[in-house]
């Protein structure tokens, strides 16, 4: 890291590039201390926060239950599988402008878009998962009359647990990609909203402070998910 530092920089000053549009990282650096010297970056950061993890925790909350439901009975899979399977390459920054229409600048709007982005993820996860599960164990629990929400919970969901942790720590990452999509369909704070103005007023280095932000958020989000995930789901 610090050698990829020291040749961009060096890069950037000698002139090979033009320095307004690529500044070096010590450009980069003055612009993120100013970022939060000004107070903007805290507003910034917790408005972004707040909108991937809403979006997550109701995105993950609806897939799972879908999916344990789409995997599990099979008329509710012929019901609703083909449909999802239809939205799911949907990617979210193409309801960009239907999103603007139906919703206008509301938080619901960006709202909607992280959710669109982390539900299909964890619904295929969720309902490959379930489908996994073995048959056996499904069938011991009938045979010993085990009431239908028990098995879901204590054999199908828990079976299929090891899935779903993978398109979870999947819906993480997405949940930031998505965040692009939101904040650009119209923010007045967030760190996307940031470099949109940035990028407006030719203040490159603030672009690529914002960048170098989201990247780090996203990779503490999905490390710490990584780490969390190791203790809960031990056994697979």
């Amino acid at each position: 890291m610090p050698a990829f530092t020291g040749v961009w920089e060096l890069v950037a000053r000698s002139g090979i590039v033009n320095a307004v549009l690529f500044p070096p990282p010590s450009t980069v650096a003055v612009a993120i201390l100013e970022w939060i010297r000004s107070g903007q970056f805290f507003a910034d950061l917790m408005a972004s926060l707040s909108r991937v993890a809403a979006g997550f925790a109701i995105g993950a909350a609806g897939g799972i239950v879908l999916g344990v439901l789409t995997g599990r009975f099979r008329l509710v899979s012929s019901l609703l599988s083909p449909l999802f399977h239809i939205l799911r390459p949907i990617p979210p920054v193409a309801f960009v402008p239907i999103v603007i229409l139906w919703f206008g600048l509301s938080e619901t709007g960006k709202l909607f878009l992280v959710v669109w982005g982390v539900f299909f993820t964890v619904w295929l996860a969720t309902h490959i998962g379930v489908q996994k599960v073995d048959r056996g164990l499904i069938r011991a629990a009938q045979m010993l009359g085990t009431p239908q929400p028990q098995m879901l919970w204590e054999i199908v969901l828990l079976g299929a647990l090891p899935y779903i942790t993978v398109g979870l720590r999947t819906a993480v990452s997405i949940s930031f990609y998505t965040l692009v999509a939101a904040e650009l369909a119209g923010a007045f704070a967030g760190i996307v909203y940031r470099i949109e103005i940035a990028q407006q007023n030719m203040q490159t280095g603030q672009v690529m402070g914002g960048l170098a932000a989201l990247g780090l958020l996203s990779f503490v989000a999905d490390r710490s998910f990584a780490t969390l995930a190791e203790r809960a789901v031990w056994w697979r």
